[in-house]
């Protein structure tokens, strides 16, 4: 299996249209053979709490939106990235985006599971 994380700089006054931009991405990853685990975007009211390894953490920054999704192999992703830029309903979904701008900029991360 491999996960894909996408960390995303969101522009906050445009939560909505990046909140639309996310449920589309779910649908298209999940079309060709995904599963999402879901986008994240920062909580409206986090809980005040201590850090338990005090003097090594920090709170992050409030712009940050998380995407992950995770295919069976990289093979499948491959091919789903093959297959969705073909889609229309990605077509749209680009120009959606292109349109509002809902974030500034992202990283992509592949990641493995740890198996006991």
């Amino acid at each position: 299996m491999i996960t894909c994380q996408i960390r995303y700089e969101i522009d906050l006054d445009k939560i909505a249209a990046f909140e639309q931009y996310a449920r589309s991405w779910m649908v298209l990853i999940e079309k060709y053979g995904g599963v999402h685990h879901g986008y994240f975007v920062p909580a409206k009211e986090p809980p005040a709490t201590t850090f338990s390894f005090p003097g090594l953490g920090s709170d992050g920054p409030r712009n940050i939106a998380i995407a992950l999704f995770s295919f069976p192999t990289v093979e499948a992703y491959e091919s789903y990235r093959e297959n969705v830029a073909k889609d229309p309903d990605c077509d749209a979904a680009t120009k959606r985006f292109q349109q509002s701008r809902p974030f500034l900029s992202y990283e992509r991360l592949f990641l493995e599971p740890v198996v006991r």
